[in-house]
């Protein structure tokens, strides 16, 4: 079943994008969560149109986005957190310790567009993936260490 995404969802496609899914993930969930509509031919020739008129907008986002990958290029992050004798972090960092953390910093960076290759629960170096278009993505280091 070919449907059109209407947001970005992770490890599925970016907004407007059409994609090909089972037919039950895009009738049960998909199209009733409201995140993509059936692609047929008139909703196909709508989003053509669609994005010729935001090509410009869509440009514009493009190079905001690569902006402040190039001010994100040399940064690097220090989390506290509250660990063990061993090393071992209590709970783990996640991608809300990261983003508190870049905002510290003076970056404005939405939470949902951190993603962390592995769950972070031992203090020492790891680093971070922020996809802040479907074209630009930075990894920053950070280094989590005990309280």
């Amino acid at each position: 079943m070919e449907v059109i995404l209407k947001e970005d969802i992770l490890n599925l496609g970016y907004k407007d994008d059409i994609i090909t899914v089972k037919s039950g993930y895009g009738r049960n969930y998909l199209i009733p969560q409201g995140k993509a509509v059936i692609a047929s031919e008139s909703a196909k020739k709508v989003l053509a149109e669609n994005l010729k008129q935001r090509a410009h907008k869509l440009e514009k986002m493009k190079s905001n986005a690569q902006e402040l990958a190039a001010k994100l290029e040399g940064v690097s992050l220090t989390i506290g957190a509250k660990t063990s004798s061993t090393g071992k972090v209590f709970g783990s960092v996640t991608n809300i310790q990261i983003a508190e953390s870049l905002e510290k910093a003076g970056y404005n960076v939405d939470r949902k567009l951190i993603l962390l290759k592995e769950p972070v629960k031992e203090t020492g170096s790891y680093k971070a993936i922020l996809k802040l278009h479907k074209e630009v993505s930075v990894e920053i280091p950070f280094e989590v260490v005990s309280e």
